[in-house]
């Protein structure tokens, strides 16, 4: 078992049975774990100076994930956050990857999906400048349409029969939307679409 030294997982969800299982694998991993019910109680408890990250669930008794992260935004040491959610909902992830998400987590998830957005979290940069530096991204109509159908969790043949196109097609779009917005990520493609784009991806 690999030991992160000096590393903590804040996990904040009020599913004591999520809480506990999660403890149990990330713990597992090596990892030093910290559990919380409510955002409240995250907020109230005793700081912690490790590095590490939050994975917070978006819907929680009392204040909700979203506006946990936005209270977390205004803290010159806010740690990276990595939302989970039962449900897919499209205009939530989009704001919470605006905000700085690493990554969005549909449950039930595998356990290789958790490790890789918690090594993105682990690793990810104090502050990611890359979007506010680089000029407005501007997608023709096409390109936009695949890129609702990718941020509201479509496969490629889904998409492409949304659309009425191959599926070959729908794959060289997603690849020319990866390099437009220089992502290597789904959460870095989400993240940097809506602040990148000179019209709304959002209707």
């Amino acid at each position: 078992m690999i030991e992160h030294k000096n590393t903590v997982i804040h996990v904040i969800d009020d599913d004591s049975a999520m809480r506990v299982a999660l403890k149990r694998l990330l713990h597992g991993a090596g990892y030093d774990v910290r559990d919380y019910a409510s955002a409240g109680e995250y907020l109230v408890s005793e700081p912690d100076t490790r590095s590490g990250c939050i994975l917070l669930d978006l819907e929680l008794g009392g204040p909700s994930g979203l506006e946990l992260q936005q209270a977390l935004l205004r803290h010159p040491r806010a740690l990276p956050v990595v939302f989970m959610s039962a449900y897919r909902d499209v205009p939530r992830t989009v704001k919470a990857m605006k905000a700085g998400a690493i990554d969005f987590l549909l449950k039930p998830f595998d356990r290789r999906t958790l490790f890789d957005a918690l090594d993105s979290a682990l690793n990810a940069p104090a502050n990611d400048a890359s979007s506010a530096d680089m000029p407005p991204v501007d997608l023709g109509d096409r390109e936009k349409a695949v890129l609702r159908g990718i941020i509201g969790g479509l496969r490629n043949k889904q998409i492409a029969a949304q659309l009425g196109l191959s599926e070959r097609t729908i794959k060289s779009c997603r690849a020319g939307l990866m390099r437009k917005f220089d992502a290597t990520t789904l959460a870095e493609l989400l993240h940097r679409a809506e602040s990148m784009m000179s019209v709304p991806l959002m209707q």
